[in-house]
């Protein structure tokens, strides 16, 4: 992981020999197709093509667009593909701010490791014990994956709020299709998974065990005094949505309320090269049942990065393992330091290379169907001689990462990242992480 980070910091510092000319204003249609080449420690090494579509108009409002369409189409070598388009136009229609989202995952290595952070066991009979004689290399495990597949559809709109500046009123309609089974990979044909253990001791109910459909309801508010909207050097953003998720479809009982806020705020510290970033966060059931395939998704009207779930992965927590710290619901924060190093033009385009150290940090706040985990039968699973325990015993705490990110933008939009994060705590996750992708997590 080191070589391959190594490497980009090489590539991107080189292109500092080119000297730092007046800034081109673009104007009209600007097109960025791009190989993708990624890594993310969670998912593995990523390949496909994606475009981002600009239009710039007559340049009065450069760096920010008219409008920007993507699609991508990409796949991990770890089984997860992704098919996306969206589209975010804030000045199609006057005063109104509209965002389409249509995304498929398929992911045939999905994590799961169980709910309210240290709370949840962290027991693996599979990387725990060796199989055959004491010789034999240790089995590789499945025991935190599942299969899951999701189609996403979220559309949002927003509008001034009666003139006052930077406030807005925001609405948006969300659905999702889940779908999850154990993992159907070969050589794991053999092991029970957690996902199982949950299914088998009731802690996942029978009627939402392999997903569902959700339907989302949202309104919000949100302050924007922000320069940019991808690559901003000061200002405040501020999201307060209410979403309601009335179980239209599978009438299981999951109909539920809930509220999500984001504080993110931009504090130059010299100029426009050196910027003090830091998010805060917090997600909250009010009313209903939300079924477990959903605690992690993060209900945002607009989308900065394409995968929306956390805590923990390259959104939220980057360090801590992806979906390692599920609840009904979370706080979380994160603090980067952001260093523009060099500009430069190159191809018609203007370039930045950025530095961006940061430190996440988050927990769950609103416990998930704990009862249930103290209550399980822990003698109704056996796994090579020991019995399934579903409850650590352990108090839920903050958990905590750092590291640092190095950026490539092109235009203040087009945003090439890589990144590298190690959990403070062995708990939540031993290795130094690599994410390779686009965008700044907020």
């Amino acid at each position: 992981m080191k070589k391959h980070f190594l490497i980009v910091l090489a590539l991107l510092l080189s292109v500092s020999a080119f000297s730092q000319k007046k800034e081109i204003i673009k104007k009209g249609w600007n097109f960025g197709p791009l190989p993708v080449v990624g890594f993310d420690a969670d998912l593995g090494f990523q390949y496909g093509v994606t475009c981002d579509i600009f239009n710039y108009g007559d340049g009065s409002r450069y760096p920010r667009y008219d409008y920007k369409f993507n699609v991508e189409a990409s796949h991990y070598t770890k089984g997860s593909s992704v098919f996306r388009f969206y589209s975010d136009m804030p000045y199609v229609v006057k005063d109104t701010k509209l965002f389409f989202d249509i995304t498929y995952f398929y992911a045939k290595k999905y994590e799961f490791f169980g709910f309210n952070g240290f709370e949840a066991s962290g027991f693996d009979p599979y990387s725990s014990f060796l199989f055959g004689t004491p010789s034999s290399d240790e089995v590789k495990s499945g025991y935190h994956f599942i299969n899951r597949n999701q189609f996403r559809f979220v559309g949002s709109m927003q509008r001034p709020f009666f003139g006052v500046p930077n406030l807005y009123w925001t609405a948006g309609l969300a659905f999702y299709n889940t779908k999850v089974d154990r993992i159907n990979l070969e050589g794991y044909e053999d092991q029970v998974t957690l996902y199982e253990n949950y299914v088998s001791t009731g802690i996942i109910k029978e009627d939402e065990a392999h997903g569902g459909n959700t339907t989302q309801i949202r309104l919000g508010m949100i302050y924007d005094s922000r320069d940019h909207n991808s690559d901003p050097t000061r200002g405040i953003y501020a999201e307060a949505t209410l979403v309601g998720a009335p179980d239209l479809i599978d009438r299981k009982g999951y109909g539920n309320l809930s509220y999500t806020f984001l504080w993110r705020q931009y504090i130059p510290l010299y100029k426009d090269k050196l910027t003090l970033a830091y998010r805060l966060g917090a997600q909250n059931r009010l009313a209903g049942k939300t079924p477990w395939y959903m605690i992690n998704n993060l209900n945002t009207m607009f989308f900065q990065k394409m995968y929306t779930e956390g805590l923990g992965g390259s959104v939220t927590m980057r360090g801590v393992n992806r979906n390692g710290v599920l609840g009904e619901g979370f706080a979380f924060g994160n603090v980067e330091l952001r260093w523009r190093i060099v500009g430069f033009q190159f191809i018609n385009q203007n370039w930045q290379v950025a530095l961006n150290p940061f430190f996440d940090a988050g927990m769950v706040t609103q416990k998930y169907r704990e009862t249930e985990m103290m209550n399980a039968d822990n003698g109704g699973v056996i796994l090579h001689d020991h019995a399934f325990d579903s409850y650590s015993g352990e108090k839920e705490n903050v958990h905590m990462a750092a590291g640092c990110g190095l950026k490539l933008i092109m235009n203040r939009n087009l945003i090439v990242s890589a990144e590298m994060g190690r959990a403070l705590d062995n708990r939540d996750g031993q290795k130094l992480k690599t994410f390779i992708g686009f965008n700044y997590i907020f």
